[in-house]
């Protein structure tokens, strides 16, 4: 029979990676067979850099843990050594952070995800890599808030010029 520590310790292990799995904004999934050390103490840093959570996780753990998060659809990529990228606050940061590492490195590649509670593949995840990051999506707001006020007040400027042209000539 299991020792009851253990069982204890590995619910405990299951209860803080369902947590990691709701509180995630998004979640990415990898396969890092075949990387060496210092490829992924490479990754590990750029992701923790961003401010995302990299963890192996053994699969049998990690389908406890979707189970008790209602993402199951997840189950079927957690085959084979799995990393999972976790992400509070950025959606696009982490699916960024593993698809230009895996461009690099093509021993990683991205199974799938969990972007704002819904399960994605791999094609998604890239295609969410594409995306400007948060900070270049508020600045190209920015822009295009300040776009009409930067335009009346130079055509107010304009007036004002050939009026004060006007008035000299």
């Amino acid at each position: 029979m299991a020792n009851a520590k253990i069982l204890a310790e590995k619910e405990q292990a299951v209860a803080e990676v369902t947590e990691k799995f709701k509180a995630s904004s998004c979640t990415v999934v990898a396969d890092y067979r075949g990387l060496n050390v210092a490829q992924v103490t490479q990754l590990r840093k750029s992701l923790r850099e961003a401010g995302i959570e990299f963890s192996v996780l053994k699969n049998s753990l990690a389908r406890r843990a979707t189970a008790n998060a209602e993402l199951t659809e997840l189950d079927e990529f957690l085959t084979g050594p799995t990393a999972i990228a976790f992400s509070k606050d950025d959606v696009i940061s982490p699916a960024k952070i593993l698809t230009e590492f895996a461009k690099k490195n093509d021993k990683l590649s991205v199974k799938a995800g969990v972007v704002e509670g819904r399960v994605v593949g791999s094609a998604e995840i890239k295609a969410l890599a594409e995306l400007p990051s948060r900070d270049g999506l508020l600045s190209m707001l920015l822009s295009v808030l300040q776009a009409p006020v930067r335009n009346f007040a130079l055509a107010v400027k304009a007036v004002a010029e050939k009026k004060e042209a006007e008035g000299q000539a």
